[in-house]
């Protein structure tokens, strides 16, 4: 079995497992990012969109009132399951899924006016590619919108968010910081339009339960917290229980 071949299967094993914790999530059900997707998709009610890696479902549940059609689009089936179920109970009949990994789309050239992402980058096994394929299946001045949890980029802030990470969910591959997003953008051939930070609070319990990290995990977690440098301690803002904030980003490319 390849190394991608391997990834592929943890991260569908992680994620099948907790599917329906993820559709019930406070944090990836609400956000100022969902309120801008919505404004940044008025007006194109005639559009194709490309949810990729599209987990429960909300990134698509805002989508789909704004579009024409959305293929939300996972590698884990039963993620796909709750997001067809989801739908159903929401009457969005615009909704299809398909499931797949990011690197190998099923889609033919310029195939959609909208392809979007929503914390699901930092599990892909080589962005860069999946970036290309994004290139590839958008149509000319069709527009690129990712969301995902960025590194602060400093050695000592990045090695703690990539730790706890890791120790929380064994599927991670890697928060990029925003230099690199940048940086695999322009390389895949998208204009960046448009770029935002912002700060996202994580409730340590929900955040691990979501999950279900081992319990020798959260411990391990939990200890590196409570032993880390006053300058990361504060950065994440890491209080007593063990909550944390992180820094997000949004990005807005367009296919020339």
């Amino acid at each position: 079995m390849s190394v991608s071949d391997s990834h592929k299967n943890a991260v569908e094993r992680q994620f099948g497992e907790q599917a329906n914790a993820y559709l019930s999530s406070t944090v990836h059900a609400q956000g100022r990012d969902l309120q801008r997707l919505a404004e940044l998709l008025a007006g194109s009610s005639s559009a194709r969109l490309l949810d990729l890696g599209c987990g429960a479902g909300h990134a698509s549940f805002t989508a789909a009132p704004n579009v024409a059609q959305v293929v939300a689009y996972d590698l884990s089936a039963q993620m796909l399951d709750v997001v067809s179920n989801a739908a159903r109970e929401k009457g969005l009949a615009n909704i299809q899924v398909q499931q797949g990994v990011a690197e190998l789309l099923p889609f033919g050239d310029a195939s959609f006016e909208v392809v979007i992402s929503r914390y699901s980058a930092h599990h892909w096994h080589d962005v860069g590619r999946a970036l290309r394929e994004v290139k590839r299946v958008l149509k000319p001045g069709g527009r690129a919108i990712f969301m995902d949890v960025v590194s602060p980029g400093h050695p000592l802030l990045d090695i703690y968010l990539q730790t706890v990470e890791v120790l929380r969910d064994t599927s991670h591959v890697r928060n990029y910081a925003p230099g690199e997003w940048l940086s695999m953008f322009t390389e895949s051939g998208l204009l960046i339009q448009e770029a935002t930070t912002d700060r996202l609070d994580l409730e340590f319990s929900s955040w691990v339960a979501r999950m279900r990290t081992p319990e020798h995990f959260v411990t391990a977690i939990r200890a590196l917290q409570q032993g880390v440098a006053e300058e990361v301690s504060q950065h994440f803002a890491i209080q007593a229980d063990g909550s944390f904030t992180s820094d997000i980003m949004m990005l807005v490319a367009v296919k020339a």
